[in-house]
């Protein structure tokens, strides 16, 4: 069994980066969890030479993402859990919910999940609908994707750096 990381070293990893290994994760022909071995093995295979990755980056990336995941497998090792390299961003209808939370008077001025989670059972997701923000068919499946980003972080973790900005 792998142990959990103490960080979230999620925060550490590039978008594209967290996007190939998000892939990997959730593939559903997968039956064992990858690692981060796994994700260097999927990547090589992606991309047929890796002098050929960097040619293609802007010249401001320092590091490509071979580079990148080679510098994790360094720190963490090869057998750590990939999913653990995953960054979690709100859905664009979580952001929303998120957003309204934070401008909401009633709540504190920086909302955790857990306090935009009780917002959103309190009637913050049916205001948005009703307001036109909100989706009505998004609801419940916006109250399953708080509870599984308060079971990730935390219901004390802030809400903010999770908005999705696209």
């Amino acid at each position: 069994m792998a142990i959990r990381l103490p960080i979230d070293v999620a925060t550490r990893v590039s978008a594209e980066l967290s996007k190939l290994i998000e892939r990997l994760v959730n593939d559903p022909d997968r039956e064992e969890s990858p690692t981060l071995e796994d994700a260097r093995a999927a990547l090589l295979r992606r991309s047929p030479s890796p002098q050929r990755e960097t040619e293609l980056l802007h010249p401001q990336d320092r590091t490509s993402a071979l580079g990148e995941l080679d510098g994790l497998i360094e720190e963490y090792g090869k057998e750590a859990p990939a999913a653990d390299f995953v960054a979690a961003k709100a859905s664009e209808g979580l952001s929303r919910v998120i957003e309204a939370a934070m401008g909401d008077p009633s709540l504190p001025d920086e909302p955790t999940l857990g306090a935009v989670r009780a917002a959103m059972v309190d009637g913050l997701t049916a205001r948005l609908v009703g307001d036109g923000a909100i989706d009505p068919d998004d609801d419940g499946v916006l109250l399953g994707e708080i509870d599984e980003l308060v079971r990730r972080y935390g219901a004390g973790a802030p809400a903010e750096p999770l908005v999705r900005f696209e």
